[in-house]
C-alpha cells in the first residue's frame, strides 16, 4: 500500500523558513523520479520541484529556484523541500507526488504571514 505524508508544515513569519518532509512507503523509493507541488484555492496545481532518482538532477520553479532547494535520503524513504525568504504569496498547500503516478499525499498547509 502506497503511502506518501507530508509534515513540517505550518505558519511562519514572512522572511522564515521551513522544511517540509514526505515520508514515502509501500513502494521502492530509491528509484523513483519525485516531485512537490503546491496549489491555493481556485488555482492549478503547479509543480515547485523535481528530484530524479539517485540525486543525478534537481529542478526547481524559476520562480522559487533562489529561495527553495529540494534533496532526498533514500535511507530514510523521505523527500525534503527546503522554503527560505518566505513571503504571503508562498502560501498554499503543499503536495509530494511520485512523478508520473496517481499518488500523492494529503497535502500540508503553509501559510506565511507579514
Amino acid at each position: 500500500q502506497v503511502q506518501l505524508v507530508e509534515s513540517g508544515g505550518g505558519s511562519v513569519q514572512s522572511g522564515g523558513s521551513l522544511r517540509l518532509s514526505c515520508t514515502a512507503s509501500g513502494f521502492k523509493f530509491a528509484t523513483y523520479e519525485m516531485r512537490w507541488y503546491r496549489q491555493v484555492p481556485g488555482k492549478e496545481r503547479e509543480v515547485i520541484a523535481t528530484i530524479s532518482v539517485g540525486d543525478h538532477f534537481r529542478n526547481v520553479e524559476e520562480t522559487v529556484m533562489d529561495r527553495f532547494g529540494i534533496s532526498r535520503d533514500d535511507n530514510k524513504n523521505t523527500v525534503y523541500l527546503q522554503m527560505n525568504r518566505l513571503k504571503p504569496e508562498d502560501t498554499a498547500r503543499y503536495y509530494c507526488r511520485r512523478s508520473e503516478s496517481d499518488f500523492w499525499g494529503q497535502g500540508i498547509q503553509v501559510t506565511v504571514v507579514s
